[in-house]
């Protein structure tokens, strides 16, 4: 089993060396050079080109941005946006993922113990996915760096049985490693009046608001951050924040959403699991659950529970999916009826909508 042979452009001496040290505890991850800028980056790339390149997007001399476009253009290879906790570096990001980058995640804070665990799992996580999708079928395992927690730490399971039905549609979607490029192929298909959309997107706090008012602009649909207290209505989609777990509770004739703390769950926070078990807990039967590209089994289970409620599931198909591992593992569970194409999920969504189920 090959290494996955990573490396890193940071300008700051502190981070290139904290990264280092975090990848290399993994023995299956390589780092084979840190450098400051984009020109010491290329100048390795003449003589070792990475499996995968962590970037940061300010650089000096020449910004990320420009670097990743002459990337793309001349050389494409799996690239990492690692960048700060900022508007504009949220707004970057997103046009780096547009680029064509693999995924964004945020520079690591590395001052207690489980903030160190949480950045490490993160980051590996997020290089094995861009290798995977490149190609590198072999890319070893996750790293395991403790207990892989589920559900069961942030949200008591359903009732085994428990089959009722909430009190209008409901729709749970969930991914990770090209989701962000697939919802924007998905959410402007929706109509203005399509039932409550309940999103879990795999990115670090902040980069989701940016994200949201970036889909928020291409859709009918209106797409935003969600809060606590924000009630889930027709023609609106909540999108968990960075950072946060999302659930959704029943309320009288409708529905509240609450963003909670806790633990990593399937190694995510926020985790798809937490959001399809409050739907299958909240929604039932009258809830569609649809889990896409992205690596790992993060909502695997959950749809399984989602589907023992009554609820209609769905997962991308392989074909169309930048990574097959949360969609594949929750067919292989059980836990979806069928696989469709990307461009057919909008189609499922309103059939659901129309007949109360999917076609």
């Amino acid at each position: 089993m090959r290494e996955i042979r990573v490396l890193i452009v940071d300008d700051s001496a502190t981070v290139r060396s904290g990264l280092r040290r975090l990848l290399e505890e993994d023995g299956a991850i390589r780092v084979r050079a840190a450098v400051p800028d984009a020109f010491a980056a290329a100048e390795h790339m003449r003589k070792e080109l990475p499996d995968v390149l962590l970037l940061d997007l300010e650089l000096p001399r020449m910004d990320g941005l420009t670097f990743l476009q002459k990337i793309m253009e001349q050389r494409p290879i799996p690239v990492i946006v690692c960048s700060s906790h900022t508007d504009s570096g949220s707004r970057a990001a997103l046009r780096a993922l547009e680029l064509g980058a693999s995924e964004v995640v945020g520079k690591p804070r590395l001052s207690t113990p489980a903030e160190r665990q949480e950045a490490q799992i993160r980051l590996c996580d997020a290089i094995r996915a861009a290798a995977q999708a490149a190609g590198e079928r072999t890319a070893p395992p996750p790293l395991s760096p403790g207990p892989k927690l589920t559900a069961d730490v942030i949200l008591a399971p359903p009732r085994p049985g428990a089959r009722t039905a909430g009190p209008q549609p409901l729709i749970a979607i969930g991914a990770s490693t090209g989701g962000t490029e697939a919802l924007a192929r998905v959410l402007p298909a929706l109509a203005p009046d399509s039932p409550a959309t309940l999103i879990v997107q795999h990115m670090p706090e902040k980069f989701t608001a940016a994200f949201a008012r970036r889909l928020n602009a291409l859709c009918d649909v209106q797409v935003a951050e969600a809060r606590s207290g924000d009630r889930p209505a027709p023609g609106t989609v909540l999108i968990a924040p960075g950072d946060r777990h999302m659930i959704l509770r029943r309320q009288g004739r409708g529905y509240l959403v609450e963003i909670a703390g806790g633990p990593y769950v399937a190694r995510h926070r926020p985790s798809v699991d937490v959001l399809f078990r409050s739907a299958a807990i909240a929604a039932g039967r009258a809830g569609l659950g649809v889990l896409m590209t992205g690596m790992g089994d993060d909502g695997a289970r959950g749809l399984v529970e989602m589907r023992e409620a009554g609820a209609e599931t769905l997962v991308q198909d392989e074909a169309s999916s930048i990574v097959w591992g949360m969609p594949g593992e929750a067919m292989r569970l059980g836990g979806a009826r069928r696989a469709v194409t990307l461009d057919r999920i909008p189609h499922e969504i309103a059939a659901f909508s129309e007949r109360g189920h999917v076609a």
